[in-house]
């Protein structure tokens, strides 16, 4: 975004012109646009963003697509590593009525994904992966989208301050070669997805090969989906 689409919305955004100081002085200090605003843009919704919450990317609607695609009568949903929530309220926006469950570990993301999923009827839960969940979801999820961290413990440091500095780690450090979270969630899925559900979580064009074989490896059927415009890498797996 340019300098001056940033200033717009600030200016917008601000209520007084102290307000406006507040919010340009944490902006200079380096957090995100998000952060600042209290809220990003994400699949043609406004999803609150709240300060240590990792900030919903662009390219992650992309996944959001992969799954409606996938499975457009799905009734059962459940937003795994959900951050915001953004995914999964993305979906029970295109679905309509869905029994919708987004799970984190990390608790100012489930205090923000409750914000953001209260609306329509979503239940948030802190914890694990799917130690996180209700025991009664086995067998019976439709999608299970899992925006897992994926960047490789020695390349967070490399990343743009606003990510480095103010996003929780643990939504970003996937283990040394970033497949660590990914290669869990896989071996854990098949016990949960329903049917003909389906698992899709977001990785890297280099850490595809390994991650369509972990999928694999858990028994899905699996498929790579890349969208050269949003820069966004998709494995979306089938349980048969």
């Amino acid at each position: 975004m340019f300098a001056e689409d940033e200033a717009e919305l600030i200016m917008a955004t601000a209520r007084t012109p102290d307000h406006l100081a507040d919010l340009v002085g944490r902006r200079v200090a380096g957090l995100p646009l998000e952060q600042v605003l209290g809220w990003a843009e994400f699949h043609g919704l406004r999803i609150a963003v709240e300060p240590d919450v990792f900030v919903p990317r662009r390219r992650t609607e992309f996944l959001v697509d992969q799954a409606l695609a996938q499975a457009p009568d799905a009734a059962v949903v459940v937003d795994l590593c959900c951050g915001s929530g953004a995914v999964g309220a993305s979906l029970a926006a295109a679905l309509g009525a869905v029994e919708l469950h987004a799970a984190d570990v990390h608790p100012a993301a489930v205090r923000c994904a409750r914000r953001n999923l209260a609306p329509v009827g979503g239940r948030v839960h802190q914890g694990d992966l799917f130690a996180a969940l209700p025991a009664a979801l086995r067998g019976r999820v439709d999608i299970l989208a899992a925006n897992v961290p994926y960047v490789p413990t020695g390349d967070v440091g490399l990343l743009p301050p606003e990510a480095r500095d103010h996003e929780p780690v643990v939504a970003l450090d996937g283990g040394a070669d970033g497949l660590d979270v990914l290669r869990r969630v896989t071996a854990g899925v098949p016990d949960w997805l329903a049917p003909g559900g389906c698992l899709l979580v977001e990785t890297s064009a280099r850490q595809a090969p390994a991650a369509v074989a972990a999928f694999t490896a858990s028994g899905l059927t699996a498929r790579l989906a890349v969208s050269e415009e949003l820069e966004a890498t998709v494995v979306v797996g089938t349980r048969g």
